[in-house]
């Protein structure tokens, strides 16, 4: 069941198998799969082949790919496959779950679960990576090593924005929340972001992403007057609904000529509006990026969010 991963955490990804030569174990980021259609055995048993065949010590980067019945169980045994294996897997700094090509489950189908155990059991961890939707969601912790957090969602529910905005992360650099849209479970509004753009939840933030949301004006607004923005290096409001509201709300909020890059791709905003953006931005040395335009229908309902395949 193989995944889109080609590099994760600096390092080429590479599928487990029994019968193949082993690489040293902290050069690759490790891809274990294992129940799916074309699979002859197991995750758990894929796993446990995984723990006596690798220096598990030496894994740095660690991705879960496939597992049996994706779109219909809470994988959360899976997920405690990792977490009961923490005591082995003593230098492990990175880990993705979830990586599931399109082909085999579309997003929207995949069942997640709460992340935190996982998390929790990892304390110097430094990168997490969740793709899925229904059942996601992160509890409220204090990781002081996580310095690069991604959720990629069709729809992320609301809890796991609550749960980080209630987290305690000193060290996070980098968030990106693909927020998807509403019929594929995303219920995530802008009040339950409040905590993360007034700046006080994440002093060390340097990169926020929302991303693929309907609601990317509201957004766009919020954004524009939140005191994180003054810490941020870069800002990505891309794949999602942004119109001449929401870059007429960056224009006039909190000054955006600090940042290195803002990313606003797939949206409808309309050839004027965007010389305005450049024009306010570019001589500063913004990069921006207003690829992928559409014509906006002018009635947001006929708007559409660029989903994660």
């Amino acid at each position: 069941m193989p995944g889109d991963l080609d590099t994760f955490h600096g390092l080429p990804v590479v599928d487990f198998t029994s019968d193949g030569d082993l690489q040293e174990a902290a050069s690759v980021a490790w891809r274990v799969s294992g129940g799916g259609c074309d699979s002859d055995q197991s995750f758990a048993e894929t796993w446990q082949q995984f723990l006596q065949a690798v220096d598990l010590a030496g894994v740095r980067a660690l991705v879960f790919g496939g597992w049996a019945d994706t779109y219909e169980f809470d994988p959360a045994p899976i997920l405690g496959l990792a977490v009961a294996a923490a005591d082995r897997l003593t230098g492990l700094r990175a880990f993705h779950f979830g990586d599931i090509s399109y082909e085999d489950c579309d997003i929207s189908w995949i069942r997640q679960t709460d992340v935190t155990p996982l998390l929790s059991a990892y304390p110097l961890l430094e990168r997490f990576e969740a793709r899925g939707g229904p059942g996601m969601a992160v509890s409220p912790l204090r990781h002081t090593s996580l310095q690069y957090l991604e959720f990629e969602s069709a729809g992320l529910p609301a809890q796991v924005a609550r749960g980080l905005c209630a987290s305690e992360l000193p060290a996070l650099k980098e968030l990106e929340l693909w927020l998807g849209v509403r019929d594929r479970g995303g219920d995530t509004t802008v009040a339950d972001l409040a905590a993360l753009l007034s700046g006080e939840r994440f002093p060390a933030l340097r990169h926020l992403g929302l991303l693929n949301s309907m609601l990317q004006d509201e957004i766009a607004a919020a954004v524009a007057e939140a005191p994180v923005v003054a810490q941020l290096r870069s800002l990505a409001l891309s794949m999602g609904a942004l119109s001449d509201t929401g870059a007429a709300a960056l224009l006039n909020g909190r000054p955006l000529t600090h940042l290195r890059w803002l990313d606003l791709q797939h949206h409808y905003v309309s050839a004027a509006m965007m010389r305005r953006l450049r024009d306010a931005l570019e001589p500063s040395g913004v990069e921006i990026d207003l690829s992928d335009g559409r014509e906006d229908p002018g009635d947001s309902k006929w708007r559409y969010v660029a989903l994660p395949k």
